[in-house]
């Protein structure tokens, strides 16, 4: 199943395979009403808990220089404002679940840019 994920055949996009994992909340409708409610936990339970570790070690451990490394800082610092902690860390996980997809469908190694070098780049 693994090899199948990293060739594009079982996910079309990064929000299928997030979904599968169960990194996104249930959602019930009624009407015009749309209720958000817990993560619905589906699909493999150790590689959930393995991206939900990697993003609380993201925030708990690494600090905002490493965050900017890795162009998260501004997207956790808007997160923070309007999440509470541990809502924020499953949206980190599900961001994570979908740039490892990514990677994967691409086939490509992944790379890290430095910030101040593409700030330092002619437009």
């Amino acid at each position: 199943m693994v090899a199948a994920i990293g060739t594009g055949e079982v996910f079309s996009k990064g929000r299928d395979f997030g979904a599968w994992l169960g990194l996104v909340p249930k959602q019930i409708s009624t009407g015009d009403r749309t209720i958000l409610g817990s993560i619905s936990k589906r699909g493999n339970r150790y590689l959930r808990a393995l991206f939900v570790q990697a993003a609380w070690v993201v925030l708990v451990k690494l600090g905002p220089k490493q965050w900017e490394r890795y162009r998260l800082k501004s997207w956790i610092e808007a997160a923070k404002k309007r999440l509470h902690y541990n809502v924020l860390a499953i949206a980190l996980a599900n961001k994570l679940a979908r740039t490892a997809w990514a990677v994967l469908n691409k086939g490509h190694a992944f790379t890290c840019v430095k910030t101040d070098a593409i700030a330092s780049r002619p437009a």
